[in-house]
């Protein structure tokens, strides 16, 4: 299939928001954000500085506000001084700003100096972006609106109504900006908040930290930073607590004693934006420096991960007469390719690992797993993915795990092959699945509902670089130009790769990811390049780029270091290792754009993950890092972050690590090292 003009006009000009400097001023007693001389954000009308000195009807209540008396320069910083009388007391103001890379450094100040302890008080930072209708990205939670997710009911949703607000705990994102993109004219511009994360002092709650998100102006919207007052889908003090249900987060007050000094540390950006839907992109790459958190010398190496996870793959091995399979559960008698099963993935991978394993038996283990696997029931619509290993029958028609088990297929028959393996029941097997799966997506009424069918992309491209044949290629052509049409603005952002949340999900995004850049491998078009660093992009926003600190708790125990993890989703709020597959995607670009940064959050993306292995090569996959649990009760919702769930121990979580590190090994990465 041939790129028509349309897919070129798509990516013509499409790069990352301009990277130019970010300005500030003080102009009639605002503070302003710039770009050149243009103003991309302010503080409000009513004062740089806001303090609300009550609390009712669940959200801080009497406010108060107050102008800049005074502005200095000390060298690179502005210092702007002001004085608020509320509270019952005096309150001292003082913000320090100054140019940082393509963003302004702040530092906020209140002390208060009132006689006695100032009861049931917000602090604020408060910006506001005009312009109406903006689209709001808040990483890991909000990608302009959660169109996809929103139906079911059980994410977070912002439509930027008049009055409409999005607040959550800092410990929620995992890069900690608010962006808002803008149509100004026939132009587009972005303005971002970050937040440097920390918890509230002299908080009415446990462990409670600031909030960060937006309210909905009517002709802008307010990027802001609350000192604990969270709202989501038009409840106030509500937060995404359960995988279906929300829960009340009430009294996030503060209880500020005499002489008390509270701090916050900010960053500010606005800038033009060149296409629609890509302006996140400049946040996404300050928050990266601001962080940098791609050190790896406190994580696992890879051969300690690998020695593990082989070490613990074996006790999931089933074999007998007529079957030679890796189980899914340890004690469910069921076999799964695809997804949380993963069972076809040893087969490439170990074939790869088995000398830096030491162990000469793994090849054979790969062998035999993939001929039995082979022998899978087909279908009108595909292949089963399931079985039952009592019944000894097939199952399951998973769309989204037969790619992924088509991909492994694949990689095994390349290895295979350069080996000199027996691949012939292999290929067998991919050549029928992929003859069935590219004429569906040829037909004209494909029209697949999610991401989720990007994932035979890849697979695709794959089986026409094994065995040739033009189907195979207009097939994944077609498929990854449908899904750049559909993604590249963000209109409907990446959504639907997991099995468990039909919502926007970094699944979706690594779907699209790994198929544009399998497009890029085979044809050497610059416009399937570009198509897959947006989607890496979009999929790196559910990265954690910060180690957030934890509560008394299993993780505390561990000292966890939460940096290079992944967020799942609006829906799934927890942590998973996910990023061990997609990392060598991450990585591979990093290669082809000579980005070292890219390489190196690759392998900190793999090595952090391999944190929480137990001594048997055991780990879960739920890791808590903010008020959330992925089951729809708990007994105290302020004692669920910092906990973990172990029991959930799919195969996946062993086969990822073993998949990411043979792709590594191939693209040159010295992982036993």
């Amino acid at each position: 299939m041939k790129i028509t003009p349309i897919w070129i006009a798509l990516v013509a000009s499409w790069a990352p928001a301009a990277d130019v400097p970010t300005g500030f001023r003080v102009h009639q007693g605002r503070a302003e954000i710039l770009s050149g001389a243009e103003v991309m954000a302010q503080s409000p009308p009513e004062g740089l500085w806001s303090i609300a000195c009550d609390w009712r009807e669940s959200w801080p209540a009497d406010w108060h506000h107050a102008a800049p008396a005074s502005t200095t320069q000390a060298g690179e910083w502005t210092i702007v001084k002001g004085e608020l009388n509320a509270c019952g007391g005096t309150w001292l103001l003082e913000d320090a700003y100054r140019p940082e890379g393509r963003a302004v450094r702040a530092l906020r100040r209140f002390t208060w100096k009132g006689k006695e302890t100032a009861p049931k008080v917000t602090l604020s930072v408060r910006f506001q972006a005009r312009s109406a209708g903006a689209e709001v990205l808040l990483p890991g939670i909000i990608y302009c609106g959660n169109p996809s997710g929103a139906r079911s009911g059980r994410v977070p949703v912002f439509t930027n109504r008049p009055g409409e607000e999005a607040y959550y705990e800092e410990h929620r994102y995992p890069m900690p900006f608010a962006y808002a993109e803008m149509r100004r004219g026939a132009r587009l511009a972005g303005a971002a908040l970050h937040s440097i994360p920390s918890p509230a002092p002299h908080a009415n709650i446990r462990d409670q930290w600031w909030s960060l998100g937006v309210t909905g102006l009517g002709d802008g919207t307010e990027l802001a930073l609350l000192s604990g007052p969270c709202a989501t889908n038009g409840k106030r003090s509500s937060i995404k607590v359960y995988q279906q249900l929300f829960a009340g987060y009430d009294n996030t007050y503060l209880n500020v004693p005499p002489g008390a000094v509270i701090e916050k540390e900010f960053l500010l950006e606005g800038f033009p934006v060149t296409r629609q839907g890509d302006g996140f992109r400049r946040p996404l790459k300050t928050s990266l420096d601001i962080f940098s958190p791609c050190s790896v010398e406190d994580m696992p190496s890879f051969a300690e991960i690998l020695r593990a996870k082989w070490r613990y793959a074996q006790t999931r091995w089933r074999e007998g007469v007529g079957l030679a399979v890796f189980q899914k559960h340890p004690d469910r008698k069921q076999a799964v390719m695809g997804w949380t099963g993963q069972a076809e993935a040893p087969g490439y991978a170990l074939q790869i690992l088995s000398e830096g394993l030491g162990d000469p038996a793994a090849p054979g283990l790969a062998q035999r797993s993939l001929d039995f696997l082979s022998g899978a029931g087909f279908y009108a619509g595909g292949f089963h993915n399931w079985y039952d290993l009592e019944k000894k029958q097939w199952g399951g028609e998973e769309l989204l795990s037969q790619g992924q088990a088509m991909l492994a297929f694949g990689r095994a028959i390349a290895a295979g092959r350069r080996r000199k393996a027996d691949t012939r029941l292999w290929e067998t097997f991919l050549r029928r699945a992929s003859d069935l799966h590219a004429a569906r997506i040829l037909q004209e009424s494909w029209r697949p509902v999610s991401t989720n069918e990007a994932v035979f992309v890849a697979a695709l491209v794959k089986a026409h670089e094994l065995f040739g044949g033009e189907t195979y290629r207009r097939a994944a052509l077609k498929a990854g130009a449908h899904y750049a049409q559909r993604h590249l603005t963000m209109r409907e952002p990446y959504w639907g790769g997991t099995l468990d949340a039909r919502c926007e999900d970094k699944e979706g995004a690594a779907a699209a990811f790994q198929a544009f850049l399998a497009l890029y491998e085979m044809t050497r078009d610059a416009a399937h390049l570009e198509w897959a660093r947006h989607a890496c992009d979009v999929m790196l926003t559910y990265t954690v780029v910060w180690d957030i600190d934890m509560p008394p708790g299993r993780l505390r125990d561990h000292r966890l270091r939460t940096r290079g993890w992944t967020v799942v989703s609006p829906q799934n709020q927890h942590l998973d290792v996910w990023g061990a597959i997609s990392a060598p995607d991450v990585y591979r670009l990093g290669q082809l754009d000579n980005r070292e940064d890219l390489k190196r959050l690759a392998i900190l993306m793999y090595r952090s993950c391999g944190q929480m292995i137990d001594p048997g090569g055991s780990q879960g996959e739920q890791l808590h890092h903010t008020n959330y649990i992925q089951r729809n009760q708990a007994f105290d919702i302020l004692k669920l972050r910092g906990d973990y769930n172990e029991s959930w121990t799919v195969f996946w979580i062993t086969a990822h690590f073993l998949t990411g590190a043979a792709r590594f090994a191939e693209m040159g990465v010295p992982i036993w090292k």
